[in-house]
């Protein structure tokens, strides 16, 4: 046994299937469970969210005799700090692939003290498939969803009936907050899991893609704060749903293998952007005279969230109609996004930019044969833009057609 063990929460904010949580419980004395706020990680709109997080952790910690420890400040000082108060020996965390992630997993690695990592964001190790042919990570999804499907999974991880933290430390203060919409934590995600698959799960092929149907599970914000353990999800024997899991993974050895996903193209290609401001602004508030485009945009403002058909399709207007830079639309999407993640975020802009992992760089979402495809009514446009809300059927979709303006709407930027 060990005497005493700090776990470093960042993006695993569960007791369910948290393996480093189940190992420091399991060999330690003493398990110190840390969440370190740091002012100079951005949280955009998910700072609420993350709170709830926390709060929702601390009262499942406590309910197994522990706690949470919340400090505020540099993620790796704050830990360091902690250690040297309490004499711990070891940090267990949570591997992670972005470039922030793994410079703080460098530098705890040099500190003088035991530092081990242990999987749970994804349900293959991000470094732990290689393509057969060589190479040190698939850039293709079909193969990789092949491989990922026979790999072999680690067990599922049973939450500590215990956590022995030590009385006397000063446990922290949970910033007061106001909820923004979706409630955070793992117990509202165990909720939203099991309902969604008891009424949901088994339509998913058919319904995902429905935009007023608002079929899709809507976990993503969970899973991308580890409040659910995507292995755990992958059990639920829904093919469908389940290759949208690998995506993510997909994604995320991805980013393992090329850290700058965000910041530089995966596939150089000569593309002339646009620099046009103003046809951003109007793209990003929601405002491009074409109603899918805007009810899209306008459900990420208002919700923090996006239908996955929409989130293609606002992205493709974006950079193959507008031309403008996927950069500029993953940092938007990437600054509102409740489930805003480095590598689903900016692999899945660099797919629809056609410089990621798309075999089909040129492929382009006509946006009114998608509307009339997902949205044939057209009751997800009336119910994000109330200026069309009294427009009939279909010809939502297409206020241009009409003899007079509708007001306080915009004529399109683009119709194609």
């Amino acid at each position: 046994m060990m005497d005493t063990v700090i776990v470093l929460f960042t993006r695993d904010l569960r007791v369910h299937d948290h393996p480093a949580l189940a190992a420091a419980c399991a060999r330690a004395r003493q398990v110190l469970p840390l969440f370190v706020l740091d002012p100079a990680v951005p949280a955009g709109r998910r700072g609420p969210f993350l709170l709830d997080c926390l709060e929702d952790l601390r009262a499942s910690l406590r309910a197994r005799g522990g706690d949470l420890l919340v400090r505020r400040g540099d993620v790796v000082e704050e830990t360091m700090r902690l250690a040297s108060e309490t004499s711990a020996t070891a940090v267990y965390a949570s591997a992670d692939v972005s470039s922030l992630a793994r410079r703080r997993q460098e530098r705890l690695g040099a500190e003088r003290i035991e530092f081990r990592r242990f999987p749970g964001l994804t349900v293959i190790p991000p470094d732990l498939l290689r393509p057969t042919g060589g190479g040190d990570h698939y850039r293709v999804f079909t193969p990789y969803w092949r491989a990922w499907s026979f790999a072999p999974r680690r067990r599922m991880e049973e939450p500590p009936p215990v956590v022995p933290t030590p009385r006397g430390l000063e446990p922290g203060v949970i910033p007061p907050h106001e909820p923004y919409g979706t409630r955070g934590g793992e117990s509202a995600a165990r909720e939203r899991m099991s309902a969604w698959m008891r009424l949901c799960l088994d339509g998913y092929a058919e319904g995902h893609d429905d935009l007023a149907g608002d079929r899709t599970s809507r976990l993503s914000p969970y899973l991308r704060f580890g409040c659910l353990s995507p292995l755990e999800l992958a059990g639920c024997g829904n093919d469908d749903y389940v290759r949208q899991l690998c995506w993510r993974d997909f994604h995320y050895q991805v980013a393992f293998a090329f850290p700058e996903l965000n910041r530089r193209d995966y596939r150089p290609r000569e593309i002339a952007w646009r620099e046009d401001e103003d046809a951003a602004q109007a793209w990003r508030e929601g405002m491009t005279g074409l109603p899918i485009v805007d009810a899209g945009m306008r459900q990420l403002m208002a919700e923090g969230w996006m239908h996955n058909r929409a989130r293609m399709i606002t992205a493709s207007y974006l950079v193959k109609q507008l031309r403008v830079d996927w950069r500029v639309g993953a940092a938007h999407f990437f600054e509102l996004l409740l489930d805003g993640d480095v590598a689903n975020n900016s692999g899945n802009w660099q797919w629809i930019a056609g410089t990621g992992n798309d075999t089909k760089p040129y492929r382009s979402f006509n946006p009114l044969r998608q509307a009339r495809r997902f949205d044939p009514d057209g009751e997800y446009v009336r119910r994000y833009v109330p200026e069309l809300a009294g427009l009939p059927g279909g010809l939502v979709h297409e206020p241009w057609r009409l003899p007079t303006q509708v007001r306080g709407y915009p004529t399109p930027l683009t119709r194609q």
